[in-house]
């Protein structure tokens, strides 16, 4: 009955997900679309947070936020967020206080409406081809000096093991280190019960909580390894500690 449930309530998320962008097509398309960066992505990010405000309550998973006061006012950062889901995104960007731009891969770039939306966003990054991902992390650079935040998900895909986190990549760390820019730890929960990664179509209404960690400061003495390592080990101990099964 969980499975069937989960089957209906899929399609729900579905409809209200896209009935929701539609109308946020309209005001994103006059006011936002055609302007200059980092302005869009300020005031694309204020829409979204309505938008997500419509649609994670009527999908079932409101969206539950601690550890914003670590973000400093007059600073920006490079988030780190764990992966376990599509949800993960959509939860992220517009829980982290100000204007940010998420890392992305250019899969849904093409999808009618969809694709306008999702670019405004991100910075998109083709992982198959090794020149779109030496060229996004200059557009990285590009987004922290014009006084953005840059979220990063440094397990890189979804996490489908048994473990709090997958090892990390090393993007995120050699960010931090080339710019100078602390590192806020995102950890969301709940993602994974609300839509599994090896289930297909299948969502369960279920409360999301964020948490946002006190800002990692890069030292002088460290490499991207330890810095890496440090992060890591913060992050995946408070998923471990504070996951509810």
């Amino acid at each position: 009955m969980k499975k069937i449930f989960a089957r209906i309530w899929a399609v729900w998320t579905a409809i209200a997900f896209f009935s929701t962008m539609v109308v946020f097509f309209i005001p994103f398309l006059l006011f936002v679309y055609f302007l200059p960066d980092p302005k869009r992505t300020v005031r694309f990010l204020s829409f979204a947070r309505v938008w997500m405000g419509v649609f994670l309550p009527l999908c079932g998973c409101p969206m539950r936020i601690k550890g914003r006061q670590h973000f400093a006012k007059g600073e920006n950062y490079i988030v780190c967020c764990n992966h376990n889901s599509f949800m993960d995104i959509p939860v992220s960007s517009p829980a982290i206080p100000g204007g940010n731009k998420t890392i992305a891969k250019s899969d849904f770039v093409k999808v009618p409406l969809f694709g306008l939306i999702y670019k405004a966003g991100s910075v998109i990054v083709d992982r198959k081809d090794e020149n779109s991902r030496k060229q996004s992390f200059g557009k990285m650079k590009k987004v922290l000096a014009d006084g953005l935040h840059m979220c990063l998900y440094p397990e890189g895909t979804r996490n489908k093991t048994d473990q709090p986190m997958k090892p990390f990549h090393d993007g995120a760390f050699k960010l931090s280190l080339e710019t100078g820019k602390a590192i806020i730890p995102g950890i969301i929960f709940n993602t994974r019960k609300i839509m599994p990664a090896d289930e297909g179509l299948y969502v369960l209404p279920h409360p999301i909580d964020i948490h946002f960690l006190a800002p990692i400061i890069p030292l002088d003495s460290d490499t991207v390894a330890s810095l890496k390592e440090r992060v890591f080990n913060i992050m995946s101990n408070y998923y471990a500690a504070n996951a509810k099964s």
